[in-house]
């Protein structure tokens, strides 16, 4: 079995998912779940992006480049470092620096921008 076939299985039923209502959350068949877990199909990057969503974890994590099936890391230590992690997937971003609010039109700028950014990767 591949790492990805182990490892989404493993999550899906972690997250106590039938093949039938993962395939649901991913737009796809319970037939097609069922073969990338077997082995019998290799999904797309796109296929396996959605995936990683549907269960919280990562591709990263599916692939078997990390071990860590966490979204974001939390090591539970407190450096003394306050900020925030902001999840570029959000469309929505509220953003401050030292307490002053961004306007709504600069605000505007980065979340367009961080978009293009985003479609570029896609």
């Amino acid at each position: 079995m591949s790492v990805i076939s182990e490892r989404m299985k493993e999550q899906r039923k972690i997250k106590k998912l039938t093949q039938t209502s993962l395939a649901e959350l991913v737009n796809s068949s319970r037939s097609s779940i069922a073969q990338i877990e077997t082995d019998k199909y290799t999904p797309s990057y796109a296929m396996l992006s959605l995936i990683a969503d549907a269960l919280d974890t990562t591709v990263a994590y599916l692939q078997g480049k990390t071990d860590n099936a966490l979204k974001t890391a939390h090591n539970g230590s407190n450096n003394g470092d306050d900020k925030k992690h902001v999840d570029l997937n959000d469309d929505e971003l509220i953003m401050s620096f030292e307490g002053k609010e961004l306007s709504e039109d600069y605000k505007q700028a980065i979340i367009a921008m961080l978009k293009t950014m985003r479609e570029g990767k896609q």
